[in-house]
């Protein structure tokens, strides 16, 4: 069984907060309901539209074979199940940056994952930092609820 390093309902609570940039490309900001992370997340719109108040369940993953061996970093193609075939947008990038920052004597962590360009902010509980790597292969794999 695949080990999942996160997982989270999300409620999205706007689109594109500095402003539409791309034409097929909107950034989300949500909130976590059960462990109160703030996301920012770019998203292709054109094939998996969003709307503020959606809600989506999303996950971090380090592989998508339900076996839990690691990914070769090639397409296989065949009948094989995977984690993906639950869920129904799926990008595979690599986190880059993981920060953390105090304020008023609260300590939040930063983790900045770059998924070919489109880019995920995830922001809360240092101690869901503390299970990823720096230059760690992820996928996010998003499926509304």
């Amino acid at each position: 069984m695949v080990e999942t390093l996160f997982e989270d309902i999300f409620r999205v609570d706007t689109l594109d907060p500095d402003g539409k940039k791309f034409d097929r490309v909107s950034r989300i900001s949500a909130r976590s309901e059960q462990f109160d992370m703030l996301m920012h997340l770019d998203i292709n719109t054109e094939i998996y539209p969003m709307r503020a108040g959606e809600k989506f369940m999303m996950v971090l993953a380090s592989t998508l074979n339900l076996d839990g061996t690691p990914d070769s970093g090639y397409y296989t193609p065949g009948n094989r199940k995977s984690l993906a075939d639950k869920f129904d947008y799926v990008m595979q990038g690599k986190l880059y940056r993981i920060s953390e920052e105090t304020r008023e004597k609260q300590v939040k962590a930063d983790m900045y994952v770059s998924f070919g360009g489109l880019l995920m902010m995830l922001k809360g509980d240092p101690s869901i930092a503390a299970r990823f790597e720096l230059d760690q292969k992820l996928f996010i794999l998003l499926r509304k609820v």
